[in-house]
């Protein structure tokens, strides 16, 4: 008989302390489950410090989501950043290896960073963070990912229309209208991307969800990134736009500080400006096509129960008409 349950439900903390003490980690009992979605994470308390942390992190990557070469660039792509001192969290390595397995899981094991989100309406803040993030792309422009996929139309907006629609996750009362929506500003994105690889745009090596959740800030030492999970090749300004926010002039001015301090350490293509809105409704696609395919996670259903109602979907489509507007219109400037 198989279990029918889904594999984070047999991740117990029993099973989370086991896992560590596999690699010679042995927690005191100490456990507190940290806000992830994708993954599942955990603080720990060790009896015995290693490498001088006393507290450290454990990931629980989702099952089937990245393979183990993926992972492991991640890793790589984490240490390539620590040794160049740009400040990224990466993962330590117990019995000298950083990806483990243990009870059907694989699991990283890092030190804890404590810190808070950055006041984005901070220019001193913004500019700090434009200087590490040109610091992190200079590291990422100096090789590819081999297996790590890039951020695109194809995998961002054409694959995660076509799954919704044939796995029948829209209702049938707003799904043409959704579809029409999606597959116009689709087209539009398209296009944004032509123009901005004819214009000389390139991709690079990326934190690539670079939200305001994975900087953590503190006065004295600034910002400093976690959770790479994400990380594909894209443009520059994947990293940038994430931090910006608010009506156009607001936005204009957080665009400005970051790029002030970007500038600073590596230069800026103003043609990627024109990608921010194009990136924008891409995420969008694809973040309603992420909730839809973990649904089978019992911790969706709990967090996100306002999904996949009419009225959910209906909002969407408003979302993709002011989306193709603000496609549009000039570009915010820095």
């Amino acid at each position: 008989m198989t279990d029918a349950r889904h594999p984070y439900e047999t991740l117990t903390p029993d099973v989370v302390l086991d896992a560590l003490a596999s690699v010679g980690l042995h927690g005191d009992g100490r456990l507190l489950g940290l806000s992830s979605y994708e993954n599942r994470v955990y603080q720990i308390h060790l009896e015995d410090p290693f490498e001088g942390n006393a507290i450290v992190v454990a990931k629980f990557y989702r099952p089937n989501r990245w393979t183990e070469p993926q992972i492991l660039e991640e890793h790589a792509f984490a240490h390539e950043l620590e040794l160049a001192e740009v400040p990224a969290v990466a993962p330590l390595a117990p019995q000298g290896g950083t990806l483990h397995q243990h009870a059907g899981f694989s699991f990283s094991v890092s030190p804890r960073r404590g810190g808070r989100s950055p006041e984005l309406d901070d220019g001193e803040v913004l500019e700090w963070i434009g200087r590490y993030l040109a610091r992190l792309h200079t590291v990422g422009a100096k090789k590819p990912f081999a297996t790590r996929p890039a951020i695109d139309v194809e995998s961002f907006g054409d694959e995660p229309r076509d799954w919704l629609l044939s796995h029948n996750a829209i209702p049938l009362d707003v799904q043409g209208e959704w579809d029409r929506a999606c597959t116009t500003a689709l087209a539009q994105i398209r296009t944004a991307l032509q123009q901005a690889r004819a214009a000389g745009v390139r991709d690079l090596r990326l934190h690539g969800d670079c939200h305001p959740g994975n900087i953590l800030w503190t006065p004295d030492a600034g910002p400093h990134f976690v959770d790479l999970d994400d990380a594909r090749s894209g443009p520059a300004v994947q990293d940038l736009w994430m931090l910006v926010s608010g009506e156009r002039s607001q936005r204009q001015k957080q665009l400005g500080a970051l790029v002030d301090g970007y500038e600073q350490f590596r230069d800026f293509d103003r043609n990627e400006l024109a990608l921010i809105e194009p990136l924008r409704t891409l995420r969008l696609i694809h973040y309603s096509a992420w909730l839809a395919r973990r649904w089978d996670d019992p911790a969706f259903p709990r967090a996100f129960p306002w999904f996949g109602s009419s009225d959910y979907w209906r909002g969407q489509v408003q979302m993709l008409e002011e989306q193709m507007e603000a496609m549009e219109e000039p570009p915010v400037v820095a």
